[in-house]
């Protein structure tokens, strides 16, 4: 065969790219096993995170083990269902109708106490927003919070996600003195409301603020049985 003709280019070219292209698809293999478990791991880092404790990747699963004492599903009406809570996928769950949903609850032991994570997910300005809040025994009062986001914007919107955003959820409570669900307002400037169920939200990232608000208030809502059977 020539190797100065275009048929041969041709079946060189071809040939290199199949190659190359299983070469890419067997360490894409290799490699998924140790992304899913980097996935894992970051996963429970957020959780100890919303019960306010820090953890890193080499000793996160000792201490999820220690502290998370129970874990399942509840469907709406506030039931404890058949599923993993762990690997249940809330984004999936919220395609699903409302009387299908699983809702998953991570029950962690602190220092202070039995508390109950719960993970909530919306959308923020430029694409999914998520986290997990904890709340004390009373099912009512936050006592961590964690957030994260795939897209919003750097030193602003991306701002959910820092300490100083987060911080302030501890302690606000998410029912009224008549026991009425009201979530967490997240106000931007010149707004108000009641102190003990509003944070403040982030100077110029509006958008993102106020789908963090109606990701917690629908959130909230789909476990508002589960936390009222608790509290009583």
């Amino acid at each position: 065969m020539d190797r100065n003709g275009n048929t041969y280019t041709f079946i060189y070219a071809a040939v290199m790219v199949i190659l190359v292209a299983a070469v890419l698809a067997s360490v894409s293999m290799a490699l998924k096993p140790l992304q899913q478990k980097n996935v894992e791991i970051e996963k429970k880092q957020n959780i100890l995170a919303s019960v306010n404790i820090e953890s890193s990747a080499e000793n996160a699963e000792k201490l999820y083990a220690e502290k998370i004492v129970n874990e399942y599903v509840v469907n709406v009406n506030g039931e404890q269902a058949e599923g993993d809570a762990f690997t249940t996928d809330l984004k999936k769950e919220r395609a699903k109708d409302a009387q299908d949903m699983l809702l998953p609850v991570f029950e962690c032991q602190t220092e202070d106490g039995l508390k109950y994570v719960l993970p909530v997910r919306g959308a923020g300005l430029w694409g999914p927003i998520w986290g997990y809040i904890s709340l004390n025994e009373d099912m009512n009062t936050i006592y961590g919070a964690n957030f994260d986001h795939e897209g919003e914007t750097p030193g602003l919107g991306a701002e959910i996600s820092s300490t100083p955003f987060e911080e302030p959820f501890k302690g606000k409570t998410i029912f009224d003195e008549s026991g009425n669900l009201v979530s967490i307002s997240v106000l931007k400037s010149g707004q108000v409301a009641p102190e003990e169920h509003s944070v403040d939200g982030i100077s110029g990232g509006t958008i993102t603020s106020k789908g963090l608000e109606k990701m917690l208030q629908d959130d909230f809502s789909s476990y508002k049985e589960f936390l009222i059977k608790k509290k009583s």
